[in-house]
């Protein structure tokens, strides 16, 4: 009985924190999940020792990255992909193999080898489009075409992202990046990836009328929640993240008839179950790594290059648009929020990270997170006034 006494303490702070974090950053117009994660870190071991991880922790803030996952994939829609055109195909492509690439041969150069070289990369990559669309939307400015672009780029961003992040977890099982394994592994990855995307939003179109047979209450919530644990656990069968699998559930749930009533149903979910993967998140952060200046030197490295690797990356992408319009895009793929928070703890959980490392990569996220919302409107003003100078003329 004292056991489960003690548990439950345990949630009621971890949630209580959570929502406080959550709602003093907003307050400060930061994104709700800097906050939940410095509530971690303050709760954690390193600093009020509060809270410590566990069993039950541990596991509810696994639910909670595969179902935050989930909802990532619920609002990606393949079919969105014709519509975006060549110049979001190209800020995403190049806005992933830019970061990946400087990330990689960066952490090479600090003494890693290849494989966790690539992994490290990994949390570089992948940009939280929620953040910039946030900024749009305050500022009014959804209409415009850089929104539309940066937008259309984050679902091409999450795809390739999901696919990279498949083939550098498997790769760890080896312990080499030697080009023919690589190949296989990318074969394997892509193949799953391919084939159960592939052959799910095409049934997901056309049977999506399944979901409603059942009696059940909240049959479709159900179903899908089934696909999405199921293909979770198929993924790690093959190598991959369960996050792999739980993106390509969403993907497939985002095809059918019922997704919009889906997205309302799981909301409740990611309010209860999310908070506790961003707060175990920091309370698995030693910020004492930051009491030396190797570990700051390190963090501004990795900040720098997350920040002008994605920059250029889209830039480049983006630059048809004008050097103004494509500054905005560029910085608006910066931000890698929680999804370089998700590759982190992979890391560390698979024993790739260190300590350093691992509280680097967390701390880089937030940064970019932070940095970005005063950055991008101040370019996209600066966008505006040249939209009306050059009507004006």
């Amino acid at each position: 009985m004292h056991g489960a006494a003690d548990i439950l303490l345990s949630l009621f702070v971890v949630f209580v924190a959570a929502r406080i974090g959550d709602e003093l950053a907003q307050r400060m117009h930061l994104p709700g999940v800097v906050g939940e994660i410095v509530a971690g870190a303050l709760l954690g071991p390193s600093l009020l020792s509060w809270v410590h991880p566990g069993v039950v922790l541990d596991a509810l803030a696994e639910v909670g990255v595969v179902f935050l996952l989930f909802a990532v994939g619920l609002e990606t829609r393949l079919a969105d992909l014709k519509r975006i055109g060549v110049t979001a195909l190209m800020v995403g492509t190049l806005g992933v193999i830019v970061p990946f690439g400087g990330a990689s041969l960066w952490a090479h150069l600090e003494g890693f080898a290849w494989n966790k070289s690539m992994f490290i990369a990994a949390a570089f990559v992948a940009t939280s489009a929620g953040i910039t669309a946030r900024v749009l939307q305050e500022m009014h400015a959804l209409q415009r075409r850089e929104a539309h672009v940066i937008l259309g780029a984050a679902v091409i961003d999450d795809i390739l992202a999901m696919l990279l992040l498949g083939i550098v977890v498997s790769m760890q099982e080896s312990g080499v990046a030697d080009p023919a394994h690589l190949l296989v592994v990318v074969v394997e990855a892509v193949g799953f990836v391919l084939a159960v995307g592939w052959f799910g939003t095409r049934v997901a179109r056309k049977r999506s009328s399944w979901l409603q047979r059942p009696r059940m209450t909240m049959s479709e919530l159900s179903i899908v929640l089934a696909l999405c644990l199921g293909l979770a656990w198929l993924s790690t069968r093959f190598g991959l993240a369960a996050i792999i699998g739980a993106f390509l559930a969403g993907l497939i749930a985002s095809e059918t008839d019922q997704r919009e009533q889906l997205e309302h149903q799981m909301k409740p979910l990611l309010t209860l179950l999310t908070p506790f993967f961003f707060v175990m998140t920091g309370v698995k952060l030693d910020v004492n790594v930051f009491m030396h200046a190797d570990a700051l030197l390190m963090l501004a490295l990795a900040t720098l290059i997350a920040v002008l690797t994605k920059l250029v990356g889209a830039y480049l992408g983006a630059l048809k648009l004008g050097h103004r319009s494509a500054l905005a895009v560029g910085m608006g793929m910066v931000p890698r929020g929680e999804v370089g928070v998700v590759v982190a703890s992979l890391g560390l959980a698979a024993g790739v990270f260190t300590p350093e490392v691992y509280a680097v990569i967390v701390a880089m996220s937030l940064l970019t997170s932070i940095l970005t919302p005063p950055l991008l409107g101040w370019l996209l003003r600066r966008a505006q006034r040249d939209d009306i100078d050059q009507r004006a003329a």
